[in-house]
């Protein structure tokens, strides 16, 4: 059983669809989907695997990272009335969902390419339990940098984990001993922590609420300590301050592409 059989199965349970099972036996019928605001849709993938799941063919000359306009239609869907039915909510929460985490990372990668075009915008893990994967997959297929995707593919030591051991310099180093093969990435709150970790070595060095100008100024001093380091922003960052941040970062992470942002609107109707 995959993610969308088990999403269906929410829906479903050992019931059904009551309401639609009362209305139709094999009818069969077209439906199509509608983009009601333009955006960056993502999410077809997967609405063509819940409609697969369902017994119903879903058709789309797009794909997934393609800007759509309002009122574009989007796909076409075939089959019994009931497949189609069954798998309308389901595929429209993956589009309209993905859709707006897409919509919203191009705009912040168009937004900072502009400024510096090796710079790159990163999801964090606040995301939805159960969706992360294609939360962040939407982010990719906007140009966007997934980022870690748990707590076992790359090593990020944040401020909880240094409260009891003492120093950014302890904890930087004990990680380098235990911890191979790994991408190493230390969180500081000061230009001290900054400085201490960059000489001691790491992969990245997260700046965590650095005002733009205090933030240019410790990564300039990082670099010249050890230029191979790569200078992460995070924290408080939106699309109204993020260019001040796109001059000096190598990576600028923001939850709220993941967490807060607004789902694009899609409608499916029956032909």
């Amino acid at each position: 059983m995959d993610d969308i059989d088990k999403f269906l199965l929410e829906d479903l349970d050992k019931e059904g669809d009551i309401t639609t099972k009362a209305l139709y036996s094999k009818e069969k019928g077209d439906a199509k989907i509608i983009s009601k605001e333009k955006c960056i849709i993502a999410g077809l993938f997967e609405a063509k695997k819940v409609f697969e799941k369902t017994g119903a063919k879903f058709i789309s000359k797009l794909k997934d990272g393609d800007e759509v306009d309002e009122k574009q239609v989007v796909a076409h869907v075939k089959g019994p009335v009931q497949s189609i039915l069954i798998g309308e909510r389901l595929a429209l929460n993956f589009i309209c969902r993905m859709s707006g985490i897409a919509t919203e990372t191009k705009n912040l990668v168009e937004i900072c390419k502009k400024i510096n075009p090796n710079v790159s915008i990163a999801a964090t893990r606040k995301t939805t339990p159960g969706f992360r994967k294609y939360e962040k997959k939407a982010v990719k297929i906007a140009g966007g940098d997934p980022h870690r995707f748990g707590l076992y593919d790359a090593v990020l030591v944040k401020d909880n984990h240094l409260k009891k051991k003492g120093s950014v310099i302890e904890a930087t180093k004990m990680i380098k001993e235990k911890v191979k093969n790994k991408i190493i990435e230390i969180e500081v709150e000061n230009e001290k922590d900054a400085l201490d970790v960059a000489n001691v070595g790491v992969d990245y060095i997260m700046l965590d609420n650095f005002l733009p100008k205090e933030g240019k100024k410790v990564a300039e001093k990082i670099k010249k300590i050890n230029p191979n380091i790569k200078i992460e922003v995070s924290g408080n960052i939106t699309n109204k301050n993020i260019r001040d941040y796109a001059y000096f970062a190598d990576r600028i992470s923001l939850g709220c592409i993941t967490h807060s942002v607004k789902n694009k609107d899609f409608s499916l109707e029956i032909i």
